[in-house]
């Protein structure tokens, strides 16, 4: 069969129905990742309990791992000092002099206060990348990447849902000059 423009084409289309098929190179489906073992915090609730305490946005986000539309939370704007905190815990998050626009239209930080975020990798949609999560209660807040601003070169992309905002003073706002201890774990 010589290479033709309509071969490769009919072959690719062919490709691509056997992959949204599942059939693998071996004829058979690939199989389920091993569950990891289920991470234990110090805040945990039923389902029933975190729908009742949150927005179904909140929800979403938190517990099921969504993210929200970019743009669309008004904490991507906000400007004044002041803390940012976990909204389905309310966890001191991050301080808003870290907080910077990113452009992407999620709020974003270049470093969160110390001991408020856990991460963990995060292989979806087939690439990885370090998923950010609340430490005291496991909601899903967003990712962090390395395309940042100085001075740790980090950007805490963050779902808006995923915070509250509390204006005035900012609670423990850490040390900022010791750079050379944040980096993402990939």
């Amino acid at each position: 069969m010589t290479l033709t423009r309509r071969n490769l084409l009919g072959l690719g289309g062919l490709a691509a129905a056997a992959g949204v098929l599942g059939v693998s190179a071996c004829g058979r489906a690939a199989a389920p990742a091993a569950a990891a073992p289920r991470a234990r915090f110090e805040i945990e609730r039923t389902e029933a309990d975190w729908r009742a305490r949150l927005t179904p946005a909140q929800f979403a986000v938190l517990r099921q791992h969504a993210t929200e539309r970019a743009g669309s939370s008004p904490l991507d704007r906000e400007h004044r000092t002041g803390t940012f905190h976990c909204a389905g815990c309310a966890l001191p998050l991050f301080a808003s002099r870290t907080k910077f626009d990113s452009g992407t239209g999620w709020p974003s930080f270049w470093a969160p206060l110390d001991t408020a975020v856990g991460e963990t990798r995060d292989r979806a949609f087939g690439m990885l990348r370090v998923e950010v999560h609340c430490r005291r209660c496991g909601g899903h807040l967003g990712h962090v990447f390395s395309d940042g601003p100085k001075p740790t070169g980090l950007r805490y992309c963050m779902n808006g849902a995923a915070l509250t905002f509390t204006p005035g003073s900012q609670s423990g706002a850490g040390d900022d000059g010791d750079a050379a201890r944040w980096r993402v774990p990939v």
